[in-house]
């Protein structure tokens, strides 16, 4: 199963970050396109806050990736953007949880 934790601050509801590990299993490795759905928006994510909009827009990141495994935390982000961008894969992983229960789950945790 993919866990998808999203951090949130208890303060002012923002998404700090996320946390994502483990395999959907819904098929062989390079097969799933659970897993395929999921890796792709969340490498899109983390590119998009720390390549795209990153620092010349007031966004900065810690990112972690290990096989499986990969966590992204705001360090900062003045304008916004990347409380919307973690709020977009927020949404699609939802959903894709909503048609794969047994294969992904999200939980949101306030910090």
């Amino acid at each position: 199963m993919i866990l998808a934790e999203f951090f949130q601050s208890s303060s002012d509801e923002r998404l700090l970050g996320f946390a994502v590990s483990g395999h959907a299993g819904m098929a062989e490795s390079g097969q799933d396109v659970v897993c395929a759905s999921v890796s792709s928006a969340v490498m899109m994510t983390a590119n998009n806050v720390t390549d795209i909009f990153g620092e010349a827009h007031g966004v900065k990141a810690k990112v972690e990736v290990l096989e499986n495994d990969i966590l992204l935390k705001l360090t900062e982000d003045t304008e916004g953007l990347g409380d919307r961008l973690i709020l977009g894969l927020l949404t699609h992983l939802y959903m894709v949880s909503e048609e794969f229960p047994e294969a992904v789950r999200v939980k949101i945790s306030e910090r």
